[in-house]
């Protein structure tokens, strides 16, 4: 059986490849299994400064694997390994210290819904169209969609999504703040990995910070929020990075960090 997912690291990026474009990309056990493995290969390497989740064929991803999921409701043991698995791989994409960027196109819906969530960064196709469909075959999410969606757009246009199980186009994702930019479908990978890059010549370690204080202070009081930005800044202040960055700008030229 082919492997669900393809892992490769190009050019200081890791890359993340769905690669089931007959079966429209979906998610298995074992495509977890691959994606929970790259996270921590890239984040060993310090040569990787950013990973891409990208897919194979016309469409981003329609969610689960059906037949997988069939099979697994037969085992209470299985069933719970088959959404565990995919909470901690998309967890961890969404805690690793490495921007993580998605290219959506085509259909993006349900559980591929919730794998483009668990990234910090969405470009879109023209094509792609998002929903949660999980509702129209009496589903719900399970790998943290329910969460996350409403988090990042809000509960009315979240529970919208949910009870509706019907699509948006890429424009109307970008409207209520689902994804970031949208660009054609010939050019999507292309600008996508261009982002990529760019976050390359960033501190590393600064946009480890970035993204930690950003998502863990979702989760905190905003007096708890603001203790952790302080106290982090402090700690942070003090780091070679931030020396060369203060002398770049000083001498008016590109820092070259370390991290």
């Amino acid at each position: 059986m082919p492997e669900p997912v393809k892992i490769a690291i190009n050019s200081g990026i890791g890359i993340i490849e769905l690669a089931r474009p007959d079966k429209f990309n979906c998610l298995s056990i074992q495509a977890f299994e691959v994606i929970r493995d790259a996270i921590q290969e890239f984040e060993q390497n310090r040569d990787v400064k950013s990973i891409l989740i990208q897919s194979q064929g016309k469409n981003f991803c329609t969610g689960a694997d059906l037949e997988e999921v069939k099979t697994v409701r037969e085992n209470p043991d299985q069933l719970r390994d088959f959404i565990g698995t995919g909470h901690e791989a998309l967890t961890m994409l969404e805690m690793s210290p490495l921007p993580v960027v998605v290219a959506v196109q085509g259909l993006c819906l349900a559980g591929g819904l919730e794998l483009m969530l668990a990234a910090d960064i969405c470009i879109a196709g023209k094509t792609a169209r998002f929903g949660d469909q999980h509702a129209q075959f009496g589903l719900i999410p399970g790998w943290g969609g329910s969460q996350r969606l409403t988090k990042l757009i809000g509960l009315r246009k979240a529970m919208d999504l949910f009870l509706s199980a019907t699509w948006i186009t890429a424009g109307e994702a970008e409207k209520i703040g689902l994804i970031n930019r949208i660009t054609d479908d010939e050019k999507l990978l292309e600008e996508a990995t261009t982002y990529c890059h760019e976050l390359a010549n960033k501190s590393a370690a600064g946009l480890a910070e970035m993204k930690k204080l950003a998502r863990r202070g979702l989760d905190l009081s905003w007096e708890a929020a603001l203790a952790m930005e302080e106290e982090t800044a402090v700690t942070h202040l003090l780091m070679d990075d931030v020396t060369e960055g203060l002398s770049a700008f000083k001498e008016r030229r590109t820092p070259e960090f370390k991290s």
